[in-house]
C-alpha cells in the first residue's frame, strides 16, 4: 500500500478547524484533524509532509513520525507539530481500517468498554471566530443558541443550575474558568480581593446545590503569574477541587513545579506540551494529571509513549477535547486503550450541536459514559455534505503536482 495524496479542507463557519485526508492506492482514507491557526498547518501539511509520505507505506507509522515535523517546529504545539498530528492520526485511521480493527485494538487492545465523561462548561461558539483564547472570543450573549446547552454562560451566572442539570444526564464532572476575565484585565500579574470573589461564587454556588455529587476542575488557562496562580489555588481549597489546570504561564515548567509545591489540590498540565520529553520535564515537576492534547502534541504514535511514561511514574493521563469531533474520537479510543485514564473531557455544547454536522459518527455517550464508534479505524469519517458546502477550500497534493 503507498500514499497517493494529501488533502486539506478548511470551512470559514469554523476558522480554527482544519482536517487532512490520507489517500492510498488501495482505497483506503485515513482522516486527521487539529485546531488552531489552519492556514499555517495546512501550508506545512502541504509544503512538508507531503512531499516526504506521497508514494511510502502508511503502515509504517513509526517510521515516518519523527520525519513529519522539520528542523524547526519540534516540541510544543506549533504548527508544525499540529498538523504531524492530524497526519499521524490519518495514519492510524488507515491501519485500523487496513487490518479491519478500530485504533483500540490496533494500539494493543482495550483495558475497559467505556469510561467516565466531564463536561468542559463551553458554549456553542465558543472560540469559534478567531485563533485567541481571550474572553472576546467566549461567544457570550448568544440571542440565537442552536440549543439549550450555554454552559459557559451558565457557569457565570446560575452554576447551581448547571451542576444539577449534567447531574440529571448523568455526568458527574465539570470544568469552569471563571478566573480569565480577572486574568485578562491585569495581564495575569495580579488579581483583587472583589475579582477572586466573583470568580469563587460559580465554585460555592456548585458545591451549595450538589454537595459533593458534583467533581469540579479549574481551568486557569496558563495566563497567571507564579504569585497570583498561588493565590488563586489557595482561593480554591475549600471547594476539594479535582483538579486545577494550567496555572501559570507555560514558558517555564518549574513554574508549575512552585506551584504543585505551594497548594494541595491537584494540579493538571500538559496540553499546550508535545512530546515525550516534555512530559518527562513535567512529571519531574511533580503533576497530579497530565492532559495531552493529542492533535496538538504529536498524534496517537506520541500519546501512547505519554500515556506510558506516565503509567510509569504513576501519574493519570487524559485526553483533551475542545476544538472539534475527531480530536474527541481519537482522544476516546485511547482513553479506552490506556490503563491509567480515568476520565474523558467532552464539550457537550459542542457534541450534541455542531459536532453531529461535520462527521458520519460520534463516540456514543450514555449515562455519563463514552466509548469509541463502532467501526474499523477511527469508526468516523468527514460528513460528504462538508465537502460540498460553499465555504470550503480543498486542497489536494499528489504526485502530480509535487
Amino acid at each position: 500500500m503507498k500514499v497517493t495524496a494529501l488533502e486539506t479542507i478548511l470551512i470559514d463557519e469554523f476558522p480554527n478547524l482544519s482536517w487532512v485526508q490520507v489517500h492510498t492506492d488501495e482505497g483506503l482514507i485515513g482522516l486527521g484533524e487539529t485546531f488552531f491557526g489552519a492556514l499555517a498547518v495546512e501550508a506545512h501539511i502541504h509544503d512538508f509532509i507531503a512531499p516526504y509520505l506521497i508514494g511510502k507505506n502508511p503502515l509504517e507509522i513509526e517510521k515516518h513520525q519523527s520525519k513529519l515535523v522539520p528542523y524547526v517546529g519540534r516540541g510544543g504545539s506549533s504548527a508544525e507539530m499540529r498538523g504531524a498530528s492530524a497526519v499521524d492520526v490519518a495514519l492510524w485511521d488507515i491501519f485500523g481500517q487496513a487490518i479491519g480493527q478500530p485504533i483500540t485494538q490496533a494500539l494493543g487492545g482495550t483495558c475497559r468498554d467505556e469510561i467516565r465523561v466531564y463536561n468542559t462548561c463551553a458554549g456553542y461558539q465558543y472560540v469559534r471566530k478567531a485563533p485567541a483564547q481571550v474572553t472576546a472570543n467566549f461567544g457570550l450573549n448568544q440571542t440565537d443558541a442552536p440549543g439549550p446547552y450555554e454552559d459557559l454562560e451558565a457557569f457565570l451566572h446560575t452554576a447551581d443550575e448547571l451542576a444539577e442539570s449534567l447531574l440529571e444526564m448523568g455526568i458527574n464532572g465539570m470544568k469552569i474558568w471563571p478566573f480569565d476575565f480577572a486574568a485578562e484585565a491585569s495581564s495575569g500579574t495580579y488579581i483583587s480581593n472583589h475579582d477572586l470573589k466573583t470568580a469563587i461564587e460559580p465554585f460555592e454556588k456548585i458545591r451549595t446545590a450538589t454537595g459533593d455529587k458534583m467533581e469540579i476542575m479549574a481551568e486557569l488557562h496558563s495566563l497567571w503569574n507564579v504569585p497570583t496562580a498561588k493565590r488563586v489555588c489557595e482561593a480554591l481549597e475549600d471547594f476539594d477541587l479535582t483538579w486545577i489546570e494550567d496555572p501559570v504561564h507555560m514558558d517555564d515548567l518549574d513554574k508549575v513545579g512552585e506551584v504543585i509545591l505551594d497548594t494541595s489540590t491537584p494540579i493538571a498540565v500538559g496540553e499546550l506540551l508535545g512530546g515525550k520529553a516534555q512530559f518527562k520535564d513535567l512529571l519531574e515537576q511533580g503533576v497530579s494529571i497530565a492532559i495531552m492534547d493529542i492533535v496538538w502534541g504529536g498524534g496517537l504514535t506520541e500519546a501512547r509513549k505519554v500515556a506510558a511514561l506516565c503509567d510509569t511514574w504513576g501519574v493519570p493521563f487524559a485526553g483533551h477535547d475542545c476544538t472539534g469531533p475527531v480530536a474527541l474520537t481519537t482522544a476516546t479510543h485511547m482513553a479506552l486503550h490506556a490503563p491509567n485514564v480515568f476520565i474523558q473531557e467532552i464539550v457537550r455544547a459542542f457534541y450534541y450541536g455542531w459536532y453531529q454536522d461535520l462527521v458520519t459518527e460520534l463516540p456514543p455517550i450514555q449515562n455519563g459514559m463514552i466509548k469509541p464508534p463502532l467501526g474499523p479505524g477511527l469508526g468516523t469519517k468527514l460528513n460528504p455534505d462538508v465537502m460540498n458546502r460553499a465555504d470550503a477550500h480543498i486542497k489536494k497534493t499528489d504526485v502530480g503536482n509535487l
